[in-house]
């Protein structure tokens, strides 16, 4: 993998998981601190849970030519998924540790944000681990608010798109 991070202004793309890129997706959760590790599903595993569900939509995250995370979405109840919400869930989101801090994951849930909206939905629920390494605070300064819910252990939070 590459650590040399791509300028901030790079092209932001999604691209589908295919045999061609798969490992050095999965290889990407081993670039984050062990505390990152434990507040986020293994991409491998991610994967393997997207194949297997109907109603997940996941990408590579790619900044201009460079692999720099991992994105995977839910739409609609499964029981099978264990996923009970009423819209778009943000099932997981990574971006590689060398990559983080430069703007790259807020635009890249920006760019979801906008396409959700393009097909009608109106808000984007996600859940998050406590403790050290949450995403809690990255997931707030986008605007998500708790819900009061959770996911097991984990609050859930909601943006919505008329607050934004």
């Amino acid at each position: 993998m590459r650590t040399t991070p791509p300028p901030r202004d790079a092209e932001i793309s999604f691209r589908r998981i295919t045999a061609l890129n798969v490992c050095e997706v999965s290889e990407l959760s081993e670039t984050l601190p062990d505390e990152q590790r434990e507040a986020v599903a293994d991409n491998g595993t991610s994967i393997a849970e997207g194949f297997c569900s109907q109603n997940a939509w996941f990408r590579a995250i790619y900044a201009d030519e460079i692999l720099i995370g991992f994105i995977m979405l839910h739409k609609g109840y499964d029981w099978d998924d264990g996923i009970e919400c009423p819209g778009v869930y943000l099932w997981r989101f990574m971006i590689a540790h060398p990559f983080q801090k430069r703007g790259f994951g807020r635009r890249a849930i920006e760019i979801v944000i906008t396409h959700l909206k393009t097909e009608g939905w109106r808000e984007l629920y996600t859940s998050y681990g406590l403790g050290v390494g949450s995403p809690k605070e990255f997931y707030k300064s986008l605007g998500f608010e708790p819900t009061g819910d959770h996911y097991g252990e984990e609050p859930e939070a909601v943006l919505r798109f008329s607050d934004i």
